[in-house]
């Protein structure tokens, strides 16, 4: 460890902070041989000495495809605990972790494995070591991922170790990384003369120049060339220390060369089998003889009763310095001893293969249809990429390679789906395929250049899927191009090219499909017919698929209430499920409730949908919630995280192609600048939203946003600009009589009036307001109070302004009830002091522990409903109730229905103006 002296104090810092019960996650990156195993070896001894118990797991190129292989090395130790878990955990590990029939959802494992390490972590502080990551299967890449962002408040630390060059390894920036740098020169120099003294200065200068500060290579390069090899020629880094480990088995007995050529390829083989294969190629027995020959030599090591190799380069450097003909043995012997284990067999049989080989990409096709059909989606996937690399025909090469990004996609695996899809020949798509393209691409990157372009490419290949009888890929395409439509804010011409094509196919009128991409393409056009049809549907409470697709259509087009309704029913089923990345989604509703009035849930709801929308992948959902939690956190009044918000929107590589959230974020900075008092800044930012040539403009959602830019021209004395900006609103409202264009309309009538017919244009915009906008009543009735005093009607203001404050308070919304409390202070009454709400005093998860805690749910059922550990959810308890000045779970449900009633009594004391 000589030069990593500040790698080693952070790690012991946070070994400090787990064992007190904080813990965390590091991701380790840098490239081969830089000291990332060495490091967790060092760690993880100092852990063990400190008292805590390590588990660990490292990945292997050979076991990638087969689902949870490294999460089952990793809980070996524990695996007769996990009797102790409740049944849903303990049915769910089951099927992970022992030979079944189905696959769980991977969340539901993740939680799982969560509860085990908590109830593990509770009698010992608990360390997990996760080496070479990069080659470690998907399904435990998922779990651990999933588990490392939630220990936190666990005595668990979690620190994983992978090569730089590893795409999506751990996704830097998903956790905490420390990337590891080569050493410096003075620490380079000690390492070399601590391993090889006595070296000539001539040698000595040429490794320190040659290692380039690699740990390794200043280890192993003087050896090479004690050993007579010429490590210092121009090869890259890797390629000389892989030569020069490959070149310490020369010596070896060719019973020890083949021993670890058979380790080298299936590195997580037991010892018997390894010594059978080994034999099988040899000819004669091998025994265990070659193995401690091997081990004597440094090249393997044994770590428990598990045999490993010194470093993983000298694995693929004896791999790759064997012969080929050497290679292709083994891996076909090996496939003969593991004919009990498919997966296995056909890796090896597919490595084996040197060319075209129908019937073993047939046999490899059956394993993924298998698979498949038993839930077994990470070990379909490289079988079928496998398929396609052995099939002559470029058709079916492309067709299987687009079905293993299908199904890549479905297991949220971006990287690896656009990896397959890089791989298709595009040539020799039919329509079909070329639909089946287009929807996996969509899903594995959603590009944010040339909009119009793209959604025309869609509907096209959606009827091209269509004409050719493949109607749900038809259907399920030309959703996605309508959705584009509404988070690209698409021309005229294409969307309305989206709609023509779903009119060719003749849908049912009242599908939900067909309602949801009319609702997202034209809104102006079909939004009373859709509205119309949505007041008789009364869809299947348990079919989430339904309810997110009618939830998202009457969201975007401002049927508020409608939306909200359905989002939350489908986020309960996506919950219910572990679907996190539809849960994501489906958190979307979270916005609608913003112009509920319900601030607390949507703040609660926009926090958990951005946490699990950077958990999942889903960067489009995450610009919607972390644009739903700006806008809440600038209407409580909570201007810093408001502002921070909008920044990390702004920074997001997509945000500028995204007018959906643009707008959002413009409406945010313009209700902060209104609340502080920039009254005129606040108009100019409002009004570009108006202004189709502006890039904060939707064309749609700019509406919501109308009842701000009438409050901002009060104040800025705007309103006959204002006036002309809305002139089209009445007639579009007319069109589309949503929630959101009634609201628009109503409100910014009212507060623009002249005054000679205000007082008759309040009255009628107060009945018109919907009841449930119950935030946009509040500032109604402010304005009406403040129409009145400019009135000199101070008495007859006193009414409204009350009305408008309590509203305030009742919903969370500071800056507004503070501007009420003055109002009517000018009035001449004096508000009492004003006292915190839950929101205040409460973080966005603490408030969803602390509702659910006082519904009687368990720790453990607070835990499976929001993805954490029941030990988590105790510990926010513990703090909760101080806060709340409780000392019990049972006076929650009073605490917190005292808080949310608690408003400021009226003091009508004072002497009117």
């Amino acid at each position: 460890m000589i030069g990593r002296e500040e790698e080693l104090r952070l790690l012991r810092e946070l070994l400090t902070d787990a064992a007190a019960g904080n813990g965390g996650a590091l991701l380790v990156h840098g490239t081969a041989g830089v000291g990332k195993s060495a490091l967790l070896r060092t760690i993880g001894a100092e852990a063990a000495e400190a008292g805590f118990r390590v588990l660990r797991t490292s990945g292997v190129e050979t076991e990638q495809w087969l689902p949870f292989a490294a999460l089952h090395l990793l809980l070996q130790p524990t695996i007769r605990t996990i009797r102790n878990l409740p049944a849903p955990h303990r049915q769910a590990l089951d099927n992970a972790l022992v030979a079944t029939d189905t696959e769980p959802q991977i969340y539901r494992v993740g939680l799982a494995v969560l509860e085990l390490l908590a109830d593990a972590a509770d009698r010992q502080p608990l360390l997990l070591l996760v080496d070479d990551l990069q080659w470690i299967d998907s399904s435990s890449s998922d779990v651990l991922r999933f588990v490392a962002r939630r220990t936190h408040d666990l005595p668990i630390l979690v620190i994983t170790g992978a090569r730089i060059h590893s795409p999506d390894a751990y996704s830097p920036g998903m956790l905490p990384d420390l990337r590891l740098e080569p050493l410096g020169p003075a620490a380079a120099a000690e390492l070399l003369d601590t391993s090889a003294p006595g070296l000539s200065a001539p040698v000595r200068e040429r490794v320190l120049e040659r290692a380039e500060g690699n740990p390794l290579a200043l280890v192993e390069l003087p050896k090479a060339a004690q050993n007579g090899l010429t490590p210092f020629d121009d090869l890259p880094l890797t390629q000389r220390l892989e030569q020069a480990f490959a070149a310490r088995t020369d010596s070896a007995s060719r019973a020890c060369r083949t021993f670890l050529l058979a380790m080298a390829t299936e590195p997580t083989a037991p010892l018997s089998q390894l010594l059978t294969v080994s034999s099988r190629l040899m000819g004669s027995p091998v025994t265990v003889h070659a193995l401690q020959e091997a081990i004597d030599a440094g090249l393997v090591v044994m770590v428990g009763r598990k045999i490993e190799f010194h470093h993983p380069l000298m694995r693929s450097a004896i791999y790759m310095r064997a012969a080929v003909a050497d290679r292709l043995a083994t891996h076909s012997a090996l496939a003969t001893v593991m004919d009990d284990v498919s997966g296995r067999q056909l890796v090896h049989l597919a490595a084996a293969s040197l060319g075209p080989d129908e019937e073993l990409a047939a046999r490899l096709e059956c394993f993924a249809n298998e698979s498949q059909a038993r839930g077994k989606v990470a070990a379909a996937i490289p079988a079928l990429r496998q398929a396609a690399d052995l099939v002559r025909d470029a058709h079916r090469r492309t067709g299987l390679l687009i079905r293993a990004a299908e199904l890549a996609g479905e297991i949220n695996d971006r990287v690896n789906a656009q990896t397959l899809l890089d791989r298709a020949d595009l040539s020799v798509l039919g329509p079909v395929e070329r639909a089946r393209l287009m929807l996996v691409s969509d899903k594995a990157a959603f590009e944010p250049d040339d909009p119009q372009r793209r959604i025309q490419d869609m509907v096209t290949a959606a009827a091209g899927a269509f004409d050719a009888g493949a109607g749900d890929i038809a259907e399920n395409l030309l959703w996605r191009a309508a959705a584009r439509c509404f988070f690209q804010d698409g021309d005229a011409q294409v969307r309305a090219g989206a709609a023509d094509e779903l009119d060719r196919w003749n849908p049912d009128p009242n599908a939900s499909h067909l309602l949801t991409v009319r609702a997202y393409t034209e809104p102006y056009r079909h939004g009373a017919d859709v509205l119309a049809r949505l007041d008789g549907l009364a869809p299947d409470p348990q079919d989430g698929r339904t309810l997110h697709f009618l939830g998202s259509g009457s969201m975007v087009i401002g049927d508020v209430g409608r939306a909200a309704h359905y989002l939350a029913q489908a986020t309960a089923v996506w919950r219910s499920q572990g679907r996190l990345g539809l849960l994501a989604r489906s958190l979307a509703g979270s916005w609608p409730r913003v112009y509920l009035g319900q601030l607390d849930q949507a703040r609660e709801e926009s926090a958990e949908g951005v946490t699990l929308a950077e958990e999942t992948g889903e960067r489009i959902v995450w610009l919607g919630v972390k644009a739903t939690a700006a806008l809440v956190a600038a209407l409580r009044g909570e201007r810093e995280d408001a502002v921070r918000a909008v920044r990390e929107l702004r920074a997001s590589s997509l945000f500028p192609g995204m007018p959906f959230a643009t707008v959002m974020a413009q409406q945010v900075d313009g209700l902060l600048a209104l609340f502080d008092g920039r009254a005129t800044e606040a108009y100019e930012l409002l009004a570009r939203a108006f202004d189709p040539a502006d890039p904060h403009h939707h064309s749609v959602s700019h509406w919501l946003l109308a009842p701000d830019l009438a409050d901002a021209a009060v104040a800025a004395g705007t309103v006959e600009q204002a006036r002309n900006l809305l002139s089209g609103l009445p007639e579009l409202a007319g069109r589309l009589p949503s929630e959101m264009m009634v609201v628009a309309h109503a409100y910014t009538r009212a507060v623009l009036a002249p005054d000679d017919s205000a007082e008759r244009i309040y009255a009628w915009a107060l009945t018109a307001l919907p009841a449930t906008w119950e935030l946009s009543r509040a500032r109604l009735h402010l304005h009406h109070g403040r129409w009145l005093r400019r009135q000199r009607r101070n008495v007859d203001a006193r009414t409204p302004l009350r009305t408008a404050r309590d509203g305030f308070f009742r919903v969370g919304a500071r800056p507004w009830a503070d501007m009420a409390r003055e109002q009517l202070r000018a009035a001449g009454e004096t508000s009492g002091q004003r006292h915190a709400n839950t929101g205040e005093l409460l973080s966005a998860q603490e408030m969803q522990i602390a509702v659910l805690a006082s519904q009687g749910l368990s720790n453990r059922e607070i835990g499976q409903r929001l993805f954490i550990s029941h030990r988590t959810v105790g510990s926010h308890l513990y703090r909760i109730y101080p806060r709340l000045g409780i000392t019990s779970r049972g006076k929650l449900a009073t605490a917190l229905a005292a808080l949310h009633e608690e408003h400021p009594t009226p003091d009508t004391s004072g002497t009117p103006d």
